[in-house]
């Protein structure tokens, strides 16, 4: 049997947290995009992430099937590490309106349903993760 090293055993601890938040923000953020109601694709185009800030303006990008946002998303979540705050936003003037209603595509909003995941979103990325190790 293998000897590992509590520094080896904390590492790979470390990785699996790392790697945890990454999936996490990836499977949360993209669930938000995809719940997002769908005109012309600018709100969905709108979301804007940022590791340790909160983005700020309005994008001029239609994004009907959030395929294109959920890859930008990708890629910032990809440089997460556990411990620093991952933000999602969407500026556009009508975003809350949207939240709370407006749209009969997303009554129910996209944020606060997603929140309400929140803890099954955990548990299938912490399953993946395990598992694949």
């Amino acid at each position: 049997m293998a000897k590992v090293t509590i520094s080896q055993w904390t590492e790979k601890a470390k990785g699996r947290m790392d790697t945890l938040v990454k999936k996490v923000a990836i499977d949360a953020f993209s669930e938000v995009i995809l719940k997002s109601p769908v005109d012309t694709g600018r709100f969905r185009g709108n979301w804007q992430v940022a590791i340790g800030s909160v983005p700020d303006g309005i994008l001029l990008v239609d994004d009907p099937t959030g395929q294109v946002t959920i890859s930008k998303v990708t890629a910032v979540a990809q440089g997460v590490k556990a411990g620093q705050v991952i933000t999602l936003v969407n500026n556009l003037p009508y975003a809350q309106r949207l939240e709370y209603g407006w749209s009969n595509q997303a009554p129910g909003g996209m944020v606060r349903l997603t929140a309400q995941r929140w803890q099954a979103i955990v548990d299938k990325a912490l399953t993946q993760i395990v598992r694949s190790t």
